[in-house]
């Protein structure tokens, strides 16, 4: 009689979530409590991480010291971008930036030891040296966000004021999935983690000032072949009320949550058919 129809099977991918949820939730319990032990250090470290990263405020301040407008966004606009981004790259940062170191396990052969564990190797590449220090950025681009919302020329509604949440939460996503999606190449390339921080830090970098200054085949290409523009460019547009230089119509702005989705799901394919061809070292 045949066994592991379409329940079971979904049991047992919901079996394997909760027990990755649960060994990825040890292990980043072991590295926060060994960041803590040294306490002064830590804290150096995220203050440190808060003003290195503060520096790309300052930058932008200065421009706007000569200027009135960068491509039409004042600001308190271009800093709402630049909070939104750093706000969405940090939490995925935070949670998944160490993946991205996938490519010297595989060189090292320190990757077949975590394939020997009963645990899924996404959960403990996940959560391997999980950096806590990596707050002092999310609190920078939260302060950053917090000085321009009372600044921008927005009717605040209900609706409008949970779309700011909703873009970090699924700009968080965005960047997760490209963090994965680019450690997942590593098992092939097996050295490509600056092609992936030039998707991740890079795509951050360019978020942070309006789609407006850019060439306009670029901004077809953050949106329709790498969509970071989903992260905060289509739905700020919205939410200030600029055009879109690409013309689209005015649902894509809202299609920040779908995409999101998608991009995750194609990661996590992308995961499992990088780890189905690695090859061992001993093998």
């Amino acid at each position: 009689m045949a066994s592991g129809g379409p329940g079971e099977r979904s049991g047992e991918g919901r079996g394997r979530v909760a027990q990755g949820l649960f060994a990825y939730g040890l292990i980043v319990r072991m590295w926060v409590r060994s960041a803590l032990a040294y306490r002064t250090s830590f804290v150096m470290m995220t203050v440190g991480n808060f003003a290195a990263n503060g520096l790309d405020f300052v930058a932008i301040m200065l421009m706007f010291s000569r200027i009135d407008a960068l491509g039409g966004f004042t600001l308190p606009e271009v800093a709402f971008l630049y909070g939104t981004s750093g706000v969405s790259l940090g939490l995925a940062d935070l949670l998944l930036g160490s993946v991205e170191g996938l490519g010297r396990r595989v060189r090292d052969g320190t990757l077949d030891t975590l394939l020997l564990r009963p645990v899924p190797v996404f959960a403990q590449i996940a959560a391997d040296r999980f950096a806590l220090r990596r707050l002092g950025r999310i609190t920078q681009a939260v302060l950053v966000l917090g000085w321009s919302l009372p600044l921008l020329p927005v009717d605040w509604t209900v609706g409008r004021a949970l779309m700011v949440p909703l873009m970090a939460v699924c700009g968080a996503a965005i960047f997760a999935a490209v963090f994965t999606a680019g450690a997942a190449f590593q098992f092939w390339a097996q050295d490509a983690a600056e092609v992936q921080n030039s998707f991740t830090y890079g795509g951050n970098a360019m978020l942070q000032y309006p789609p407006t200054v850019f060439a306009r085949e670029l901004v077809r290409g953050v949106t329709f072949l790498v969509p970071l523009a989903f992260v905060n460019w289509l739905p700020a547009l919205r939410l200030l009320g600029h055009p879109d230089p690409l013309g689209l119509p005015g649902w894509v702005d809202f299609m920040g949550p779908v995409v999101a989705a998608l991009m995750c799901a194609g990661a996590g394919l992308a995961w499992r058919l990088g780890l189905r061809a690695y090859r061992s070292t001993g093998s």
